[in-house]
């Protein structure tokens, strides 16, 4: 039997342990990772280790020719359960289905590396693009044939990290990637939600602006989730599951 104030302060004890319990443990974290434009899980290689929790890669249906990006989100939501807390990292274009899937998925969060956290963000090389309509008459393969110039503009480092890029050149789909393409210059970002964005100082693609970023990656550049995986994982791991 215990005395009435060994009682107490053994509930107490008890009821302060179950209160100092983090949500991790009762809520495993869970990620959706989404690659950029063209791009599949390779480019998660290094990340995909360092994450502290259950991680799924989303992959790229097959658009139709004239499928709008809301329809084609909506597919791609399918694989995210509506009541699961969760963090959906999206790269580049990625990070635009991300915040779409942050509308129909009330309880995911939209992470975005090397991406934009709206359409007003588009820097102004892709919306000259856009104003032209060049994008419609140089065929995406035409980039297969020029890796070096990719290398360049995305900022790939030599060695194995450009043989990666070069394997993910070769695999890209022309007719997803030119619509894929389309869709992102002609995003309708309206009453889009918040995300946590993170950016490299040195990302040609998506430069910084004047705008804050909430993480910026010094040296970080449009490829940075192969050569900055440490680096990014760490935000991602530390990020709580909730707005």
């Amino acid at each position: 039997m215990y005395a009435p104030g060994a009682l107490s302060r053994l509930i107490l004890c008890l009821l302060l342990i179950w209160f100092s319990v983090p949500d991790s443990a009762a809520s495993p974290r869970v990620f959706y990772l989404i690659p950029g434009l063209g791009a599949d899980e390779r480019v998660f290689k290094y990340l995909l280790p360092l994450l502290e929790g259950e991680a799924h890669v989303l992959t790229w249906p097959q658009p139709a020719p004239t499928e709008t990006l809301p329809h084609y989100v909506a597919r791609m939501a399918e694989a995210v359960p509506p009541a699961q807390p969760c963090l959906v990292v999206g790269v580049s274009f990625g990070g635009v289905v991300a915040l779409e899937i942050a509308r129909l998925r009330p309880h995911a969060r939209a992470v975005l590396v090397s991406s934009i956290p709206d359409a007003d963000s588009l820097p102004r090389l892709l919306r000259l693009i856009r104003a032209t309509g060049v994008y419609k008459l140089v065929p995406p393969q035409l980039l297969k044939l020029f890796p070096r110039a990719g290398q360049w503009y995305f900022g790939v480092q030599n060695g194995e990290e450009y043989q990666t890029f070069k394997q993910i050149l070769r695999d890209m789909e022309p007719r997803y990637t030119r619509w894929a393409i389309d869709r992102l210059l002609h995003w309708d970002s309206t009453n889009v939600g918040s995300s946590i964005q993170i950016l490299g100082s040195h990302d040609r693609v998506f430069p910084p602006g004047p705008a804050p970023v909430d993480h910026l990656i010094p040296g970080g550049t449009h490829f940075m989730v192969l050569s900055h995986a440490p680096e990014i994982s760490r935000i991602l791991n530390a990020l709580p599951l909730n707005n």
